[in-house]
């Protein structure tokens, strides 16, 4: 991957530039033909006392594209007819997103201190777009390990970074694929999001291994690999089906070397990683005719005291049970979070081993 191109778009958000190690493209961008504009208010951040969570509300999101077609598509390279968010031509871009749920004003959310009931403050963070490709049709695990290998290096850069901005508390790779899942926009992209707070479901994870007497990951890693649920094992990584998987189909890897995030893989690591998770993509789509629907999320250790108990997770989960059903999160799933699982994790792995072999 060649050096970061940094750029400026008509309302003031960042933009970069990652190119792949071979690409031609050359060093200097064309600047955002946009007419200059003002940014949204940060949004709120609303106390839930009955969960004791955080709750972002953010109008603004509203008036976000809606499943455009190809030709007015945002995400796109600029055209004379289409000013996209996208400048110039590129291999892998990140830039900040136009409706955030969180930002672009940063710092140190207040907190409730006793107060219970109607407590917000700002939601202070970042969110930013990642895409993968200057297509507009394809999937990532379509595209060449050279892409794939440019696309981590994103992550791990963009990691790297927003841990040390003020307030960023966690930071949270994902890729939502699929109308099924809730897109707006076909073209192949992900998002990151740097919450100013541990996330409910990361806060679980850091109770459990907390709360462990031992290497929590590593025991883990221990139980899962060499089982059934083993799905695919390379020199660095391990991927599995978890033994109490909810989903329908829900794929795990782990680093076998204890990291807390993307930031600190090696560039051997992360060149593998670019083999297995295009392995791992390739699977979950050939799992059934047509392509599956999904979830990819970099569950990576918030910035507290004690992250290096934590390990860096992949964890890509589909509501697709069936090449015509979808598993929908009725009463019990929704309502009061207990899952019922329709297939056996099991069954789950030995058929994605036999796809990806």
């Amino acid at each position: 991957m060649k050096p970061r191109i940094d750029g400026k778009l008509f309302d003031g958000r960042d933009i970069f530039y990652f190119d792949d190690a071979s690409s031609s493209l050359p060093a200097q961008r064309k600047q955002d033909a946009r007419e200059v504009a003002e940014r949204p208010a940060t949004a709120e951040l609303r106390y839930d006392p009955l969960t004791s969570e955080w709750i972002t509300v953010a109008s603004h999101r509203q008036q976000r594209a809606f499943l455009p077609p190809a030709h007015v598509c945002p995400l796109c390279p600029t055209t004379k007819d289409n000013l996209s968010e996208l400048p110039d031509q590129f291999d892998v871009a990140v830039f900040e997103n136009k409706g955030p749920a969180f930002g672009p004003a940063v710092g140190e959310i207040d907190q409730p201190n006793g107060k219970r009931f109607g407590f917000a403050t700002t939601s202070y963070g970042r969110c930013e777009v990642v895409v993968f490709s200057p297509e507009h049709e394809g999937s990532l695990g379509a595209m060449p390990n050279e892409r794939i290998r440019t696309v981590i290096g994103a992550w791990m850069n963009r990691t790297a970074e927003l841990q040390q901005v003020e307030g960023v508390v966690q930071v949270f790779p994902f890729e939502n694929r699929g109308e099924e899942i809730g897109v707006t926009l076909h073209h192949p992209h992900g998002q990151i999001y740097a919450y100013p707070f541990v996330t409910p479901r990361t806060q679980k994870l850091v109770d459990s291994a907390f709360g462990y007497q031992g290497d929590f990951f590593g025991d883990l890693l221990a139980f899962e690999a060499g089982s059934k649920r083993e799905v695919l094992n390379s020199d660095s990584f391990v991927a599995y089906v978890p033994f109490a998987a909810r989903w329908p189909m829900e794929l795990h890897l782990m680093p076998k070397r204890a990291m807390a995030d993307l930031s600190e893989l090696t560039d051997a690591e992360a060149d593998e990683l670019a083999v297995v998770y295009k392995k791992l993509l390739e699977g979950i789509d050939a799992f059934y005719p047509t392509p599956t629907p999904y979830i990819s999320a970099w569950h990576q250790a918030p910035m507290i005291s004690g992250r290096e108990k934590l390990r860096l997770m992949l964890q890509i989960t589909s509501p697709r049970r069936a090449a015509d059903k979808l598993k929908y999160l009725a009463g019990s799933e929704s309502a009061m979070g207990a899952f019922v699982g329709d297939i056996a994790p099991e069954d789950t792995a030995l058929r994605l081993r036999e796809v990806i072999s």
